[in-house]
This record gives C-alpha cells, structure tokens and sequence, in this order.
C-alpha cells in the first residue's frame, strides 16, 4: 500500500448525548449532525468536502479515468420499448445526457419523437424522472418527477398527441405508481399527508393512503379509496386489472416481502374493497386474471415461488389450485403475453426464461445469448410479440424482439461501445462460508492475468432484502478491468437468488451470515492468488453501505480500503427517520431488548474501536438523500475519523443536489466513480494506468 502522511480531518465536535437501551448507556456523540439543515452541520460538510476534494484534487490519474469514463460512456442506451394503445414507447440515452429521455412512435419504422425529455427540466440534470404510466387508448401520460434525488415525488398528466402538459399536478406521493381505469379518465395512485416543509426529507412517513385522480380536476377532489388510520405502518399499491374489472390492492408492511391483497370491483360504483389475502403469510405477486380467476406468483410452502389460482368466488385456500410448481430455480417474476406465462427465473444468479401454457405445461425455454441477465417481457395477453434486453459484466444492454409464436429472438438495437468484450472474461465460482454453506460468485477481469495476489480487485455485494445481483454491464466496472483490476461480486446470504430461505438466512439475527459470506468471499480471493489485502477493495451502497462498514469494523486488517455509498451505519436509531422503520423487519428494533443485541454487536457506528488502523475509506453520501439519511454517513465519518490510528485517509465524499442515487445525473455518476477509482489508485498503490 502506498505511504500516505496522516492527514489532518475537520475539527468535530463531541456532544455529550448517551442513550440508555435495556440498561446498557450508549454514547452517541455527534448527534447534532443528524440534523442536516443547521449551520454547524453546513459548516461541517463544507469542511470535510474541501478536505476530501484536496485529497482527491492531487491524484494525477484521476483525469485520465474521467476522460476515459465520459469517452466509454458516451454511447447510445437504449431502453426496452412497449407498446401502449396504437403506441411504441421507449427510453433513450444519446450517450452523455444527464437522463434519458422517453421516445413515441407508432410504427417501429417510423422516426420517433421526444414525448418526455427530463433534461429540460433543470439546468444540471438533478430533475429526474421517478414513473410512468400510459392509458391503455395511448392518449395520456402520467408521469412522476423527483427533484435532487429526493424520494418524494410530484406527479403530472401530458397529451401525448399534442405533447402539453394538462393542469393536473399532484403531491406528496412516495412509493407510488399510477394505474390507469379503462375508460382512460383517470388512475389509482398512494401518497402521504403534506408533510413539514422544512422537514420533510427527516421526518417519519406514516399512513400512506390510496386514491383515485380524475384528469382535469384538482388534487383536493381527489377520491379516497382506501386508508387504515389503525395500521400506520401499512402502504397500498394499487393496480387495475388488464380487463378493467378489478382494482387490486397489494398492501406491503416496510420491506417485508409479505404481503396482503384486497380487491374492488370497478364497474359496481358501490363496491367494497374485499380482503382475498388477510394475513402477513407469505408474497402474493398479482399476475392478470381471467374474470373470477386471479393468478399469483407466490412463495407460500414454495421458497423459489410457483403460480397458483385462487378463484375469488371460492376464495377459501382449500379451493386453491397450483398451476406452476416450485422449481430449484428461483421464480423472479410472471406475466402473461400470447395467453402464456412467461417465467423469469434464476439459476445461480443467472437469468432462464420458461415460457407456459395456461395448464402449467412448458411451452419452451427462450434461447438467450449467454450468461447474464435479462429484462422486459412485458406485453398484454393477446401480443404476439414482446421485447427484452439482455446484458452482462462485458455486454452492453442488447434490445431484441421476440415472436412469442415461433419462440425466435432477432435484435433490435445494439449499443455499440468503444471496447472489445473479446478481452475480458467472466466465471463463476462456488466458496464456501463460515458455516460451511456455499455461496457462488462471479469474477470479471481482462484475460491473461497472473494470479500472483497483486491484481488490484473490486469486491462488491448487497445481502439484503431478498435483492438479487445479478451480472450487469456498468461503464464504470469496464474501465476498472481496463485498468487491471478485478471485479467480484459474490451472491451473499440475505438476497433473492436462491429465494426466500436464502434471504430470510441473513436477517435480524442472522445478519451475521452475510458478513460471514463476504469476509470468506476475501479470503478466498486472497487465497487463490487473485489479490491480497493490500490491493482489496471492498464496496457496496445503502444496505449494502452497512455491510461494508460491518466487514471493515469486524476485520480492518483484510482490506486495503473500504468504499460504503450512502450507508446504513447507525443500526440503534435508523428507524427514526424518514422510511426507515419499514426496515424493522429485516434488521430488527433496538427497541426490543432481544433485537438491540444483535445489532449493538455490529452496528457499523458503534463498533469502531480507538487506536484502531482502519482500510483507507472513502464514505460517499448526498446531502438530499432522504431514503437513508446523510446522519448515518456523517456520524460514521466523524466517528471513524476520531478512532483511525493510521495514516490510510478516512475521507467523506457529500453530494450536493443529490439523494440515494436513482435518477443521479449522468454527470455527477462520473466525477463520482473518477473520484472512486483515483482513491483506489492512491490508496491501493496502483502504479501504472494503461487504457
């Protein structure tokens, strides 16, 4: 590792706050810096961001791999299309726009034409858009966007023929869609009260409510279909059904995959909403209907998901019928196009596409190009044809088309990069963890390098949520292996790869497995002569922020540096703000006496030892993340700076105008990976950059 002079960090003051949990006192010394909007956390983030932009100024390498990023980058992206009424639509990025922009057209032969250019709504690209959603006669858009990043969102109506916007314009919506009614006149969406206007990227977001928005009137008079002011937690997605006659409700309790589902019949104006599913039992994934007959995908006495039947006439779960049954692969998600079911699935993190009859027979599998991962498939019950993309660590999203009829795939667009994927290779291997279990990984890296444990490598995982990672194509990623680095990506416990035993096996107190799954995922790459601690970087955002700063505070010595994005690391008090206490059921409550064991034994935050040599850390937040709030990162920052004894830099990167990362403009992605990449450089005593 390279020599670095200890650095001189911010003066941070220490508050003197302890908490008292189940008898045991905790200090929580920079507390103050949890609310972002007083001038001595201004004052703070100003400080450490010009000595992190010091830091980061002088590494010389550091505009070559920008240079490189923004040439690679600026290739033509496309998104998948789908069609809605007499319409195409679809997602374009000429290469370096900040965000993509949304293309109609109603032949595929035809030139299209911009409906939605998110660009020209801000100056810098921090204006994103957050959702769409099409009437079925194709004459309207609804649209959802988020300004600097923020998770709340203010949604609008546009005639698409003409391309003006209508006066329509609602607020206050977070963790919504919009769902359209037949007869086009207006759609389903969720939304929460007016929160605090100088709060409100804090405070706690409780009682989410279900209405219906006519177009052309205000948003006062919007019609309240559904709320339940005695379950604060619950949120209400709403979706009405292809045939029109039902509006479904999914009702999701914080990030747990179960859920609940409720119904309304739409052409009876005096319909109640009916309970079809009323206990937090399992995932009910609505799939369309054939009048009384709901289809589900669902993990019920089925960890990898199967498709059942349940007719809502004879609702009782002894008249349920299994259509599809439970495979060893996982079964990601279900739709139907041509009256089939088309099945995505993963095996060993890597896509299968299974296409069935209405019976349950298997029509056939889709012939996909290689190894990776795949998307779309989206399409209406009586389509003949359907798109998808598929890509991969060295492939580039490619856009084909299927006739669902003969089974054949041709492409439709494909990027072209500056590159040749010739050069690189990717495999998949099996490690064994802690206890044993195994746990597979992908690793990517030019061909022909020595495993002589000098390979500068990138470890990088999420273990959360019943979040799979599956292998993907980023520029950024690229440009790491043309500097000759590696990059792993182990599929650790807590994700959705292998369903729900496999995630359910990383939460609350099995938290440990994932940390566990990572630390050996290091060790065997050090093992195997791919890198060695010195040269080891180990990254991973949000939840995946937690299990980096819980792997660099359990084992400083194994990693060269350590790079946590917009972390949780506060594990005793991350329920208090925003949405955060929908993560209870997958961390636990410091709350309960039980739970606060477990996570005072790895809380990020709370497990920094003084006098400690911890891996050089470059900790990247947004000062508008309102998802996991900036405190986390700014009190682990302070925290670490405080306890660091070594000359490795613990540096805090803040984003301004930014949140926790969707709809980040195409700009400020690559001042932020050269920056990444340049302290990897520095830190892992990189010494010669070749592109």
């Amino acid at each position: 590792m390279s020599t670095e002079v200890k650095m001189n960090y911010p003066e941070t003051r220490k508050g003197e706050q302890v908490d008292n949990y189940h008898g045991i006192e905790v200090a929580d010394y920079y507390r103050w810096l949890e609310n972002p909007d007083s001038e001595e956390t201004k004052s703070w983030v100003e400080a450490q961001n010009k000595v992190t932009f010091g830091f980061l100024e002088k590494i010389s390498a550091r505009e070559d791999i920008k240079q490189r990023l923004t040439k690679l980058w600026d290739y033509e992206k496309y998104g998948v299309p789908f069609h809605e009424g007499n319409r195409y639509f679809y997602f374009k990025n000429d290469g370096l726009q900040n965000q993509s922009v949304l293309y109609t057209l109603k032949n595929l032969e035809d030139t299209p034409t911009v409906l939605l250019d998110p660009n020209q709504l801000s100056e810098d690209g921090t204006v994103a858009l957050s959702g769409i959603s099409i009437s079925d006669d194709g004459e309207y858009l609804a649209y959802g966007i988020s300004i600097a990043g923020s998770d709340w969102q203010e949604w609008k109506v546009r005639n698409i023929e003409t391309g003006e916007d209508l006066n329509d314009h609602l607020k206050w919506i977070k963790f919504s869609g919009a769902s359209w009614t037949n007869d086009n006149k207006g759609f389903f969406y969720s939304r929460y009260d007016e929160p605090n206007e100088q709060t409100k990227l804090e405070d706690v977001n409780y009682y989410q409510k279900l209405y219906y928005h006519r177009i052309g009137t205000p948003q006062s008079e919007d019609t309240l279909i559904y709320q339940r002011s005695d379950e604060k937690e619950w949120g209400f997605n709403g979706s009405v059904t292809e045939d029109g006659l039902y509006l479904i409700i999914s009702v999701w309790l914080g990030t747990d995959s179960k859920n609940l589902v409720f119904y309304q019949e739409l052409t009876n104006d005096n319909s109640e909403v009916v309970e079809l599913i009323s206990e937090f039992k399992s995932n009910f994934g609505f799939i369309d209907n054939d009048e009384s007959i709901f289809y589900f995908r669902t993990d019920l006495d089925a960890p990898t998901g199967r498709v059942i039947a349940i007719d809502i006439k004879e609702p009782e779960s002894q008249n349920w019928r299994e259509i599809i049954p439970q495979t060893q692969e996982t079964l990601e998600s279900v739709g139907i196009i041509n009256n089939q079911f088309v099945a995505e699935y993963l095996k060993d993190a890597r896509s299968q596409i299974k296409i069935f009859e209405f019976n349950g027979n298997l029509v056939r599998e889709v012939e996909l190009p290689g190894i990776g991962s795949v998307g779309g498939f989206n399409g209406k019950r009586t389509d003949t044809e359907t798109f998808y993309v598929f890509t991969s660590f060295t492939t580039p999203g490619i856009i084909y088309r299927y006739n669902m009829v003969t089974g054949k795939s041709t492409v439709f667009r494909e990027p072209k990069v500056d590159f040749n994927a010739d050069n690189y290779e990717t495999k998949q291997i099996f490690y064994k963890s802690k206890d044993g279990t195994q746990i597979p990984m992908f690793i990517s890296h030019k061909k022909g390098i020595k495993l002589d444990g000098n390979n500068p490598t990138y470890l990088y995982a999420y273990g959360g949520f019943n979040i799979s990672i599956t292998p993907n194509f980023l520029v950024s990623n690229l440009v790491w292996m043309e500097m000759g680095g590696i990059y792993a990506v182990p599929n650790i416990r807590g994700g959705g790869e292998y369903g729900e035993e496999w995630h359910q096996a990383g939460i609350k107190d099995k938290k440990q497995n994932v940390f566990d799954d990572f630390i050996a995922a290091a060790e065997w790459l050090i093992d195997k002569g791919y890198t060695k601690s010195e040269k080891l970087a180990i990254a991973g955002g949000s939840n995946g922020g937690l299990l980096v700063g819980a792997c660099m505070t359990q084992r400083p010595d194994l990693f060269g540096a350590a790079l946590p994005a917009v972390g949780v690391l506060d594990m005793l008090r991350f329920h208090k703000f925003t949405i955060g206490w929908a993560w209870v059921p997958e961390y636990g409550s410091s709350e309960n006496p039980e739970e606060f064991k477990t996570l005072y034994a790895y809380s990020p935050l709370h497990n920094l030892k003084p006098g400690t040599a911890y891996p050089a850390t470059l900790i990247t937040t947004a000062d508008h993340d309102d998802r996991v709030v900036p405190a986390h990162s700014f009190k682990f920052a302070a925290a670490l700076q405080a306890a660091h004894d070594g000359n490795a830099p613990v540096l805090i990167r803040i984003e301004t105008k930014a949140g926790h990362g969707a709809g980040k403009p195409t700009a400020k992605i690559i001042e932020e990976v050269a920056d990444k990449w340049g302290f990897l450089v520095k830190t892992l005593g990189i010494e010669e950059i070749r592109f």
